[in-house]
Parts: structure tokens; C-alpha cells; sequence
């Protein structure tokens, strides 16, 4: 195997969520290695970094068991090609950022051929499919955790972690004012209450949560008719979709290009999609409600391999409810109204889940780029000596 003659990264992201965590990330590493390349797969944030993707980032954007087999002869193409372009030019690391099923098949084959591996973002292995420890132990030298409970899995299996915090953390405000973000979002006065609406950024989940969440804002609108909906738009083509969806259903909503953060900002309280961004909703302390549904036969399978009670991180983060989950058959219209309201009216008076975001959310800041980028460069430096 040849050797790096320079400090060359690849980084594989396959959704916006890890973008953001991979811009963080590179940005950090520059500082530590000015003349450090990175190329990969990659989203907008980190080609705004100096990062060269060498496949669009949505083509790895695919969700559930059932659907990727659609896609799965373009993914193995994907991660061959990759794998053998290493091969030709081993860099100084495989980063793999949360895409599991993609990324922990191709570092194991990287480490094998002797080139350092690193995983951010723990794959899901304390809730379900936890044999999987083993394959990750084969597949990175190093785990970078976003979440203290996420340890003990690792450590039981002498598997080098660290618990970064989540870049998210570090960016948003302990306190976020609704009315900035309205005016930031040009909103002008509004005197009835503001749902922020996100059915995800992908799609295929776009195609099966927004008509269902629409319908659930026309029921909120009948309840309380002076209601305003906000829905941001990942992309162009979700803008498209979504206007699309709005029409169909005869239904009226705000939608914005992207800034989904300063949406949910400007909201009273949130819908969305099970994911990073309820993360991200905990963190600007708005109550929300939790909704997801997948095929079928992708909720059946996973309903019998998943081990923890909860799936939005809110909840896993304080092993208690603090959010609603309304998931596959209980994600109806009425359900999701009806909850979404009461969640709304209770939570300025309910000081205990206010001041349970806020721990949590300062457990989490710990400067996760920086962190991050630190601990790659000490593995890397116990790897030499």
C-alpha cells in the first residue's frame, strides 16, 4: 500500500444531518492541518469548506430496509468505486459519517488494507441490532459518540470512543427568541399561533408525511382558525414537491427555502419528522410533537429488532417522555392535532420540560468539531508511535 505523501481526508456523509457534522469537522481540522485535503461524498456545507464531493450526497439519502433495495445495485457501485480509488491512493483516514450500512462495509475493508478508520455518529447499536458491536469493532480504530449514553456499549468492548457532544449544541442559543427569527424570516405581524410543519427533507418520507401532516393543519386550522404554518423546503425539488402537495390538498402554508432552524425559532411549536431535527427542536426549546411512518413491512421488521422504548432523541436523551411519538398507524390526523395543540397550550407553564431542555442542551456542548477533529489527530498520532 502507498503511503499519503500529503494529509488526505475522505469523508462520506449521506444526509444533510452528517453535512453539518462533516463541515464542523473539516473546519476544525484545517486549523490543525492547514494543508490537509479533503474529498468524498459530500453535501453543500462541506464543499463551502473546500471539500470536493465526487457523488451528489443525495444519492446516498435513502431511508428504510425495504426501500434501499431499489437503489442498492447504484450504492454497491458507489462504495466499489470508492474503496478501490483508496486502494489506489490510500489517504491518512476513512471518516464514515453516520450512513452505517453504507459506511461500516467500506471501512472495514479500509482497515483491513491497513489505512486508519473513524466512524462519527454512533450507529444505533444500544437500541437494536446489537450484534453489530462486533462488525464495528473489525470496521473502525476510532468511534466519535454525540451522546454520553452511548459509551458503555463501546467501552464493554474495547472499542476506542469519544463522546464529542453534537455540533448542533454548540451553534444554537442556550435561548432563542421567536420574535427575531420572525423578523429574520420576514414574517411581519402575526397575531395567531405559529406551527412550524417539517415532513423531513427526503422524498420519499416528504411523500408519505406531508399529506399526512397537512391534513393534520387542517384540523388544527378548525380548532383555531387565526393558526399559521411554516414548512421549509430542504431543496428546490422538495420545494416542488411540497407546493405540489399543498395544491393537491387545497391547503395553505408558509413554505421556506431551508432554514428550518429559524423556522422552528419563529414557531409556537413544531410537527415533525422523527430524526435529527428533533434534536435540533429540543434545542431552540419549542414543544413538539414526534411523527414518522415507513412501509409496512420496514415498521414490522424494525418493531422486533428495536430495544429501547423511545425513537426521538429528546426522549432518549432523558430516558423519560418528554416528547409525544406518534408513529405508523397512531400517526393520524386527528391524533397528531389533538396532540400537538395540548403540547403547545401546556408547555409555557411547564417549567420542568423548559428546564430539561436546557440541561441537556449544555450537557451537549462540549465544541464537537474541535473535539472531534482532536481525537482523530491523537489516533492518528498513536497509530505512528
Amino acid at each position: 500500500m502507498k503511503t499519503a505523501s500529503v494529509t488526505r481526508y475522505v469523508l462520506v456523509a449521506g444526509e444533510a444531518s452528517g453535512d453539518i457534522l462533516g463541515a464542523s469537522l473539516i473546519s476544525h481540522l484545517k486549523v490543525l492541518q492547514p494543508d490537509a485535503v479533503f474529498e468524498g461524498i459530500g453535501g453543500p456545507l462541506m464543499e463551502a469548506q473546500g471539500f470536493t464531493s465526487l457523488v451528489p450526497m443525495d444519492r446516498l439519502s435513502v431511508m428504510g430496509l425495504v426501500e434501499v433495495l431499489g437503489r442498492l445495485r447504484e450504492l454497491l457501485g458507489i462504495r466499489k468505486r470508492l474503496y478501490q480509488s483508496c486502494l489506489k491512493n490510500p489517504p491518512t483516514a476513512f471518516i464514515g459519517i453516520d450512513s452505517p450500512d453504507f459506511n461500516m462495509p467500506l471501512a472495514r475493508k479500509l482497515k483491513q488494507a491497513g489505512i486508519p478508520t473513524v466512524h462519527y455518529v454512533s450507529p444505533s447499536v444500544w437500541a437494536w441490532r446489537q450484534k453489530r458491536i462486533f462488525n464495528i469493532k473489525k470496521s473502525v480504530d476510532l468511534m466519535l459518540a454525540l451522546f454520553p449514553f452511548e459509551l458503555p456499549i463501546y467501552h464493554q468492548h474495547n472499542i476506542s470512543v469519544v463522546c464529542v457532544g453534537h455540533t448542533l449544541a454548540d451553534d444554537i442559543p442556550l435561548e432563542s427568541d421567536a420574535s427575531v427569527a420572525r423578523e429574520a424570516l420576514n414574517l411581519g405581524q402575526i397575531k395567531g399561533p405559529v406551527f412550524a410543519i417539517l415532513p423531513g427533507s427526503r422524498e420519499g418520507e416528504v411523500a408519505r408525511l406531508a399529506p399526512l401532516f397537512i391534513d393534520t393543519m387542517k384540523l388544527i386550522k378548525q380548532k383555531e382558525p387565526s393558526s399559521v404554518f411554516l414548512m421549509p423546503a430542504a431543496n428546490k425539488e422538495r420545494r416542488v414537491q411540497l407546493e405540489s402537495i399543498l395544491q393537491a390538498a387545497n391547503a395553505e402554508a408558509i413554505l421556506i427555502d431551508g432554514q428550518s432552524r429559524t423556522v422552528m425559532a419563529a414557531s409556537d411549536a413544531i410537527l415533525l419528522a422523527s430524526g435529527t431535527a428533533a434534536l435540533e427542536a429540543m434545542l431552540v426549546k419549542r414543544p413538539m410533537v414526534v411523527s414518522y411512518r415507513v412501509n409496512k413491512l420496514t415498521y414490522a421488521i424494525m418493531k422486533r429488532m428495536i430495544k429501547v422504548p423511545y425513537v426521538s432523541l429528546p426522549n432518549l436523551l432523558a430516558n423519560e417522555t418528554l416528547v409525544p411519538e406518534l408513529l405508523q398507524d397512531a400517526a393520524t390526523p386527528d391524533n397528531l392535532a389533538t396532540r400537538l395543540l395540548q403540547t403547545w397550550r401546556a408547555f409555557v407553564g411547564d417549567k420542568r420540560i423548559q428546564a430539561k431542555y436546557l440541561d441537556l442542551h449544555k450537557m451537549l456542548r462540549k465544541d464537537a468539531g474541535a473535539q472531534a477533529a482532536q481525537a482523530i489527530i491523537t489516533m492518528l498520532e498513536n497509530k505512528v508511535k
